[in-house]
């Protein structure tokens, strides 16, 4: 058995729904979690999803070998540091945080000599519902997961984390950590910050009401990402804040430029605009 006990500090779609294959693939005893909704942890022990539950950090993970810390990156460095002085000797610790340098930041200062058994992960997977009620065993299925170990992080450690992954569907991926916040900021940070801003845009117009009621499928399949946890997503533009703003001004300059040329009725480049959209979406959903 790869785990002997599991303690998941934030029972909720991701680390929910990595108990529920863990527990399918039968690769961990004990599956312990803690939060602070205890309607929540109720529900996950009434799903099957836990075993039993603590609302005190230094509880859950006193006998865990591997604790997965699933919670917004602003609560990430009080969590390191609660459980710091209760974790087992040989425990292992990672993370499923969307940015990487401030995870690993957070670490180094309050993980103290357990800083090199930390293995910052970052499962690309997810829907916009949120809780334990919105998880599911097969989340992780021929998904990925980017693992960014560093030059101190411990060999056995990355290993252990790399096959919990492997178990549980993902394909398993090692980054640097720069390049990791760098490509997401691109490819979900700056998808969510687009669709938060247009929801909010329409929401503020004086004819919402009518705009909302005629919305076809592209609107809502543009922003059924706006449905996602604010709490969550204000976090993430935080933590990775230099990189969210330098794709976002690459964005705005190409937006300019395609209303620049609509303005002029430029149809030549409006098209080829639109024509290198098409393409490169076909060609990554082919």
């Amino acid at each position: 058995m790869l785990i002997k006990q599991l303690a998941i500090i934030g029972v909720g779609l991701i680390g929910g729904s990595l108990a529920r294959i863990l527990r399918k693939m039968d690769a961990c005893g004990e599956i312990v979690g803690c939060g602070r909704n205890l309607d929540n942890l109720e529900k996950a022990i009434e799903l099957g999803v836990i075993d039993h539950y603590e609302t005190d950090i230094k509880k859950a993970v006193a006998q865990a070998d591997m604790v997965i810390v699933a919670v917004p990156l602003g609560a990430m460095a009080n969590v390191f540091a609660t459980m710091q002085d209760a974790l087992l000797p040989d425990a292992i610790i990672t993370d499923v945080g969307s940015a990487k340098g401030c995870v690993l930041e957070d670490a180094q200062k309050n993980l103290g000599t357990h800083y090199s058994r930390f293995v910052a992960g970052h499962p690309i997977a997810g829907t916009e519902k949120s809780g334990v009620t919105a998880s599911f065993a097969e989340l992780f299925t021929h998904r990925r997961v980017i693992l960014t170990p560093t030059a101190e992080t411990d060999k056995q450690a990355h290993e252990k984390v790399t096959q919990m992954w492997q178990l549980a569907g993902a394909e398993v991926v090692d980054m640097v950590v720069e390049h990791h916040d760098e490509v997401l900021a691109a490819t979900s940070h700056l998808p969510h910050v687009l669709a938060y801003s247009l929801v909010h845009t329409l929401a503020e117009m004086e004819d919402r009401i009518e705009i909302f009621r005629y919305a076809a499928g592209g609107f809502r399949d543009f922003t059924r990402i706006a449905s996602s946890d604010p709490k969550m997503w204000h976090d993430i533009c935080l933590a990775n804040k230099e990189a969210v703003l330098k794709i976002l001004a690459q964005f705005n300059q190409d937006l300019a430029q395609l209303g620049q040329a609509i303005e002029q009725e430029n149809s030549h480049e409006i098209m080829n605009i639109f024509n290198r959209a098409k393409t490169s979406r076909d060609e990554f959903n082919g």
